[in-house]
């Protein structure tokens, strides 16, 4: 397949991209459509962007590159995902709705002080960053290897040109067009994943009832695994994926941004609830995926890669029809940057809510600060995608998920020991506290082998830096008689 080929059709749709940033922006730019679309988006547009953000690029690639090594096991960890969404839809949502906040952080200035407020939103820009940052990297390396390499163009300057397109179309509407541009991103990632598997399926010549008869008698397919010591076992995993769901949606700036910019809480918990079932949905169609590029392998003797994330690019890339390659391209820019955009406008309004006083600020100069802001952090990213590719020797999915386990656990740590009990602590401690924590978490889960019978800590390690992190903030606190529950209606 040609590369120019290729530069032009991404070249397309991204003119389809900043089209829709043109509509979703032409009344003029401000900070409340920028930072929360004016509170007006369709509770069901939301929920349909949404999946687009949560899975990005290392769901296209990653998950059906794991089913290898791992088969299906991940919906262990995906069922736990839908135990914690209930718990972001009924306990945090009617929190932040009553508070009526734009940075969800706030919440934790009011309820311990000023110190803890920073920690918490420092905490989500560095776990954002990274976590963007690593998606943007699996699919610049997919458009380098398809596209920028035969035309003698450096990774570092192909990563600089995908930034700079997020930017051209979030820079004006941020929210306002992230949730449109999200919801058709999804729709062409949905598109691509089922011309991938129809395609497969014919070559195979299997009937759906075939597909679905032939991934469960394959090596693939078991789900459930009950071995503690593995780090498949399905109670961490589905425990993980509970609180890894309530941490990575419930408190992340992004994915709380496109909720609170729905009309009312009813209608974002219709979003929240609905969202629910949808990813479990579409993560069975990337696991059924994965098994079938697999058996399509195996029944065709291709050699493949030896890394799991280059399975899905050099089948679709090499062995597929122009067609569906060219599909695969559209489906993995699509959804990586459904991720990627929304990432920046949630760091941009966090940065700018939580660390520039925005509030007291006249108009014209938050828009300027924000324009500065956002160009910072597109910047930025692109820095730690360029650093990411020299040390990263590892699947992208399981880094997104260990860099969430460090980075999101003193977050967990910080609101449910909020939410849960009414003790004051010594705000000027706390940063200590959630600097500690990961610290420890890391020390034990390098060393759990030795010190736990053979026990080997996987994404649960965001469960064990929540409760050092809790523990911690125990210890630097006191009981008090005039505790105020600022959630309260």
């Amino acid at each position: 397949m040609s590369s120019s080929l290729i530069l032009v059709i991404i070249a397309a749709y991204f003119c389809i991209l900043i089209f829709i940033s043109f509509l979703t922006s032409k009344k003029g730019e401000s900070t409340d459509s920028f930072f929360l679309a004016n509170r007006a988006s369709p509770w069901y547009v939301v929920a349909f962007g949404m999946i687009g953000t949560s899975l990005s690029g290392v769901t296209f690639i990653s998950v059906p590159g794991m089913v290898e090594k791992a088969q299906f096991s991940y919906l262990q960890l995906i069922l736990g995902n839908m135990l914690g969404y209930v718990v972001v839809a009924m306990v945090l949502l009617p929190m932040y709705y009553r508070l009526n906040l734009v940075s969800i952080y706030t919440y934790l200035e009011q309820r311990f002080g000023h110190w803890s407020y920073k920690t918490g939103a420092a905490y989500f820009l560095l776990a954002r960053t990274l976590g963007a940052a690593f998606r943007l990297y699996l699919v610049a390396g997919v458009l380098q290897l398809a596209v920028f390499d035969a035309m003698g163009v450096p990774f570092e300057v192909s990563v600089i040109i995908t930034i700079a397109l997020i930017w051209v179309y979030t820079f004006r509407g941020g929210m306002k067009t992230i949730i449109w541009t999200d919801t058709f991103q999804t729709l062409a990632m949905l598109i691509c994943v089922g011309i991938s598997i129809v395609m497969i399926s014919d070559a195979l010549n299997l009937s759906f009832q075939g597909i679905v008869t032939t991934i469960e008698q394959s090596k693939y397919s078991q789900v459930f695994f009950w071995e503690w010591q593995d780090q498949r076992y399905f109670l961490k995993q589905f425990l993980s994926g509970m609180f890894i769901a309530i941490v990575m949606v419930g408190l992340d700036q992004d994915m709380m941004q496109k909720n609170l910019s729905c009309k009312n809480l009813k209608e974002a918990q219709k979003n929240m609830l609905s969202f629910t079932f949808i990813i479990l949905l579409v993560n069975i169609l990337f696991l059924s995926l994965g098994a079938l590029l697999y058996l399509f392998a195996d029944a065709k003797g291709i050699a493949l890669p030896a890394k799991g994330d280059l399975v899905f690019p050099e089948l679709a890339l090499n062995h597929f029809t122009a067609f569906a390659g060219i599909t695969f391209i559209l489906g993995i820019t699509a959804i990586t940057y459904a991720s990627a955009d929304s990432a920046l406008t949630a760091l941009t309004t966090s940065f700018c809510v939580d660390f520039l006083d925005f509030k007291n600020r006249p108009e014209t100069q938050r828009i300027r600060m924000k324009n500065w802001v956002h160009l910072g952090f597109s910047a930025l990213m692109a820095l730690v995608i360029i650093i990411f590719k020299i040390v990263n020797d590892e699947s992208v999915v399981q880094a997104v998920f260990k860099v969430a386990g460090y980075t999101y656990g003193p977050l967990l740590g910080l609101y449910s020991f909020g939410m849960f009990n009414k003790r004051i602590v010594r705000d000027n401690l706390v940063p200590l506290v959630c600097v500690l924590a990961p610290l420890f978490t890391y020390i034990i889960s390098a060393n759990s082998v030795e010190w736990l019978w053979g026990y080997e800590f996987g994404f649960e390690v965001l469960l064990l830096n929540g409760f050092l992190t809790f523990v911690g903030l125990y210890s630097i606190s006191r009981k008090s008689t005039e505790f105020v529950d600022i959630t309260a209606a």
